[in-house]
């Protein structure tokens, strides 16, 4: 039998997260073409999440009873049929069923959405743990990587496929990974490991939050994602308004949008990749995770006030109608960067603090904590944009600076 494989399982979140790159910068354009305006797309973000928040310690504790390769297996085979719903919403010509069929397939792709968590316990299985936070970046690698092939699939195959197209290929890749992981990928849960004993839902959260170092991380989780959520999913809503894009009348627009994302994940992509390991052993995790929430504090402070009319292009970034084009790509590496520098060394900070036996339910209880953030997150920007643009930005820029100083006063003093 063949060896557990840091490879195969970052092949396999890799393609899961093309479908997921595909769909997720897309849904505010939809979302809007069918009518929905303001608090209704943060609801349609939060139904996700709302599922991710109460299934993802329940499937990261069933992967340490049963092994993780079930669980990844009806986690992928789920996101397929998720994604067919979605295309299937995209469809259809009455705009309240289209957004209703919307929210059915984001909410049980919420439901069956384990594969981070698990993934994540899978990595925490197969590697000693002074390397967890390097290894823990390819998994951010991975989500980097996924945002870069699946915005630029999906706005191509929205240009050339139409409205459906980016559901359909969606759902095809995930099927695909389906029938990948079923060959190649092995277990990684020792079957001789002790199980801990399975705790009732809030019982486990509970557990997980009383340990002052992981709750204190959980916490630092929780607002890092509160924060990246607001601009996830509002910055295709933030440029529609300060460079006069018209996602009803020019489906171009939302292709502009999409390459910006694929423009973040390019950025995070390689800084994961690259440079996790290196910076890990020359801060340690706690002062990465500080320097991380600071440069995306300034970037948030930033981005909602640059503004221009020349629509994007390589012509234009060299002409000086596109200079404020040109900040926004730095201000988005920016993010990027800071974005990219927070999950891995927090997760492997939690995952060295975890009994090798509580993996699965502690990653899923602060992967669940992250989904949490991304149901209030969404409604809260979305709501204060159709009030004032820059507000949830700014506000989150501040949040990002007391979390940093959270961590500078709390965390490196806690280190494992």
């Amino acid at each position: 039998m063949r060896k557990p494989s840091v490879l195969v399982i970052f092949l396999t979140v890799f393609i899961d997260l093309i479908g997921f790159g595909i769909i997720v910068p897309l849904i505010p354009s939809y979302s809007e073409h069918f009518g929905a305006h303001g608090v209704v797309i943060g609801l349609i973000f939060a139904s996700y999440s709302a599922m991710q928040f109460v299934f993802s310690p329940i499937w990261g504790g069933l992967s340490d009873r049963y092994g993780r390769r079930p669980i990844l297996l009806i986690s992928t085979a789920g996101a397929a049929i998720s994604y067919v719903l979605f295309a299937r919403g995209t469809a259809l010509e009455n705009h309240t069923a289209a957004l209703w069929l919307i929210v059915v397939s984001r909410t049980f792709a919420g439901i069956c959405g384990g594969n981070i968590t698990v993934a994540q316990a899978y990595i925490a299985d197969i590697t000693l743990p002074a390397e967890r936070s390097k290894k823990m970046g390819l998994i951010g690698m991975a989500f980097g990587l996924g945002f870069i092939l699946g915005p630029f699939i999906g706005g191509m195959s929205l240009r050339y496929l139409g409205d459906t197209g980016p559901g359909w290929i969606a759902a095809v890749l995930c099927a695909a990974n389906f029938v990948l992981a079923w060959f190649i990928l092995t277990e990684s849960h020792r079957p001789d490991s002790a199980q801990a004993a399975p705790r009732p839902h809030l019982d486990q959260w509970a557990h997980t939050l009383n340990q002052p170092k992981v709750g204190l991380l959980v916490v630092v989780f929780f607002l890092a994602t509160f924060c990246f959520s607001c601009f996830e999913s509002t910055l295709a809503l933030l440029i529609g308004v300060n460079f006069h894009l018209d996602f009803k009348q020019d489906p171009t627009s939302a292709s502009t949008v999409a390459y910006l994302f694929v423009y973040c994940g390019l950025v995070g992509a390689l800084v994961q990749g690259g440079a996790i390991g290196r910076l890990v052993k020359k801060l340690g995790e706690p002062k990465l995770i500080a320097l991380s929430l600071l440069l995306t504090a300034a970037s948030m402070a930033w981005i909602p006030f640059l503004k221009g009319a020349a629509r994007l292009s390589w012509h234009v970034l060299l002409q000086p109608d596109g200079l404020p084009w040109v900040w926004l790509l730095l201000a988005l590496a920016l993010l990027s960067v800071g974005t990219s520098l927070t999950r891995p060394p927090l997760f492997g900070m939690v995952s060295n603090l975890t009994p090798n036996n509580e993996q699965g339910a502690t990653i899923g209880v602060t992967q669940g904590v992250g989904s949490l953030a991304r149901i209030v997150g969404p409604i809260f920007a979305t709501a204060l944009l159709a009030y004032s643009p820059p507000l949830p930005y700014v506000i989150c820029a501040g949040v990002l600076l007391g979390t940093t100083a959270l961590v500078v006063l709390r965390l490196s003093r806690d280190r494992p």
